[in-house]
């Protein structure tokens, strides 16, 4: 799969999500960022393979260049997590990627109104907050659940894509489908856990079906938050969260079965 993202003054987000993609048991991450911080991201793991872009934002330039050094198609991807980005670039990326074949989680940046029309009827996941939710959509969602899940299911069914709004409750729809989880913890507010969220997304995304992928990525980083927190209380941060994946999944897949 294919984790993109990142710029000078958020080096970090596309490691989280790395790191979650690979602890949730995907094969191979290839992460894409600017050469400006390409260091720093080798640096965090010996387990990230990190595809340095020539330029601090994605430009049509560095999407082209990405889709050329790529070693294999990606399964699925996510893209946006810290990422200054033209947007014109952004949908050339798109393109190119959906042409692969490649499925498509997209979060931070790269939810913005052009996407729209790119991701419509694809199966993509946005995984947007509140007020990504009103940049990419141009409308409040409400504040109540009911006001939520309605808001997000009539999207999701007009758009063909599966939302993910997070937030105190975090409301999951296909257009057809519809589910609710609460936070699993108030310390999961904490910077960072929406990039491991991302990451953990687009792995499941890889071998689940779209809505499925998005549950069981809400249901699992949840799960770590609530394992980090039994060992440090309000005082997490996301790399709590990768630490805690394995355990999480291990979970999961009692609950899950053979």
């Amino acid at each position: 799969m294919l984790i993109a993202g990142g710029s000078r003054f958020y080096h970090g987000a596309p490691v989280l999500s790395t790191m979650a993609a690979l602890r949730s048991g995907a094969d191979l991450v290839y992460t894409a960022v600017p050469r400006s911080i390409i260091t720093a991201v080798r640096s965090f793991s010996p387990a990230i393979i990190a595809l340095p872009l020539p330029d601090d934002k994605l430009t049509k330039g560095s999407a082209n260049r990405l889709i050329a050094m790529l070693p294999k198609n990606a399964d699925s991807a996510s893209i946006g997590m810290g990422m200054s980005l033209d947007p014109e670039a952004l949908i050339t990326l798109i393109r190119k990627l959906r042409q692969a074949r490649t499925k498509l989680v997209l979060d931070a940046s790269a939810l913005i109104p052009q996407v729209l029309e790119e991701i419509s009827n694809t199966g993509s996941i946005v995984t947007p907050h509140i007020g990504e939710y009103k940049r990419l959509f141009g409308s409040e969602p409400g504040t109540t659940k009911e006001e939520m899940s309605s808001n997000v299911h009539k999207l999701a069914k007009e758009h063909g894509i599966t939302i993910v709004l997070k937030g105190w409750v975090n409301i999951i729809s296909d257009g057809q489908q519809l589910t609710a989880i609460k936070r699993s913890t108030p310390a999961m507010t904490v910077g960072g856990t929406g990039d491991v969220l991302s990451g953990l997304a687009a792995a499941l995304l890889a071998k689940m079906e779209p809505f499925d992928a998005a549950i069981v990525a809400i249901y699992v980083n949840g799960l770590a938050g609530t394992l980090a927190f039994k060992q440090a209380g309000l005082h997490i941060i996301a790399t709590d969260l990768i630490d805690n994946l394995p355990l999480a999944m291990k979970q999961f897949d009692k609950v899950r079965g053979p």
